[in-house]
């Protein structure tokens, strides 16, 4: 297979130079990346756009979750500079070993465990690196730790967009995507924003947001209550168009469990955090869980009136709903249906109900997003009147265009 001219080096077309070992050494390091990464179905990577968010303890409790239902799971602590995870499972003191080959995770139950922090020779020992050390010693946690047959590999990654998150994508090669976690302030928001940016330039999926430390639980009552603000992630979740995962109380039994090293989720089960996190966990797996033909048909829906997308979604005479081929970009069939009267919050259970995964609308009030959101369909609003075939033709082609949500309530 020849190199495509119009290759850009990112993409594996079979002989483009910019992916081909140089050496002997370089091609025995790619065949071993290769097999380590063949045995290990999904990669996911943990990132936020600010520190102090609660991502190390999302990683952990991700990890924890999945190692409970049976997985076989990899925690990959790639934090070169503030390494946590050690802490947080009580494995401070834990001496890595090899067998001359590669080196021997941590383990605890079916969960297996590497990070930098199991090589300093004190917790107050700081690492001061620059980039390519840090993505040598990333590229080493992959290859050259024997990480075996995994379901599933999280990784931990530092806050920002520098070095770390960068050489990990990149050394992973096809990742199923990121989790990103933000708190619900505007400060972190910002951040959070380029985070998904960032994964959108790197062609790496964004599997969801978490909302964590959104609103506090009493420890008395155990009642929660939004000190701060509640909202800001899903929010910031819908305006960009990825999923929402849902949302995490900060819970003063997160605090303790992280320093006994016992993640919450594990010691505190019933504890309405560790709730939470089960459903964030479910939905999670459910999205990476293989579709058969029939669950992966795609199902677009417009309001309309008179023949044309109708620009008030909640008052519209009728729902075009195309089924479509997103890969072949076609519509394979079109059904009229007369909506259910009017009601507040109705319309979008009764559309997730009938199986449709995207609504295109000229206005929607935020209420009906946030519904649509929380049930994983995607919305796009400030489209224009037109007929529905046009509209659904120019979203399956990437040519659609909209102006302002219109909808005022």
């Amino acid at each position: 297979m020849s190199c495509n001219e119009n290759c850009d080096g990112k993409h594996e077309c079979g002989s483009c130079a910019a992916n081909s070992p140089q050496s002997v050494d370089e091609f025995m390091e790619m065949m071993n990346r290769e097999e380590t990464l063949r045995r290990i179905k999904h990669k996911i990577v943990v990132l936020s756009g600010k520190g102090g968010v609660g991502k190390s303890t999302v990683a952990v409790n991700l990890a924890v979750s999945l190692g409970l239902n049976g997985s076989r799971v990899g925690l990959l602590d790639v934090d070169i500079h503030g390494p946590s995870i050690p802490k947080m499972l009580n494995l401070d003191n834990h001496v890595l070993e090899s067998d001359g080959v590669k080196m021997t995770p941590a383990q605890v139950g079916n969960i297996k465990v590497m990070s930098i922090g199991f090589l300093l020779k004190s917790e107050d020992n700081a690492v001061i690196w620059r980039g390519p050390m840090k993505a040598g010693v990333i590229k080493q946690f992959v290859e050259e730790v024997d990480w075996g047959d995994l379901d599933y590999l999280i990784v931990d990654c530092p806050p920002g967009t520098g070095d770390e998150p960068l050489s990990v994508i990149q050394t992973l090669q096809g990742a199923d995507g990121a989790v990103v976690v933000t708190t619900p302030q505007d400060l972190a928001l910002a951040d959070v924003r380029k985070s998904i940016r960032f994964c959108e330039q790197l062609e790496l999926p964004v599997l969801g947001v978490i909302e964590n430390m959104s609103g506090f639980v009493c420890p008395h009552c155990g009642e929660v209550v939004n000190v701060f603000k509640s909202g800001g992630g899903e929010q910031m979740a819908i305006e960009m168009g990825v999923p929402f995962l849902g949302r995490v109380p900060l819970d003063p039994i997160v605090v303790s469990a992280g320093d006994d090293g016992t993640p919450y989720i594990y010691k505190y089960g019933d504890s309405t955090a560790a709730k939470a996190f089960e459903s964030i966990v479910d939905t999670l797996n459910e999205n990476l869980t293989p579709k058969s033909k029939e669950e992966q048909k795609m199902l677009i829906a417009l309001p309309t009136s008179d023949g044309q997308l109708c620009m008030h979604f909640g008052h519209c005479e009728k729902f075009a709903i195309f089924e479509v081929d997103p890969d072949e970009n076609r519509i394979i069939a079109k059904t009229i249906l007369i909506p259910p009267p009017h009601e507040p919050g109705l319309l979008p259970k009764w559309l997730h109900g009938e199986g449709v995964s995207v609504v295109i609308a000229g206005g929607m009030g935020q209420h009906a997003q946030e519904l649509f959101s929380q049930s994983g369909v995607k919305v796009i609003t400030g489209a224009q009147p037109a007929e529905p075939e046009s509209v659904v033709m120019a979203y399956l082609n990437g040519t659609l265009e909209t102006g302002e949500n219109v909808c005022d309530h």
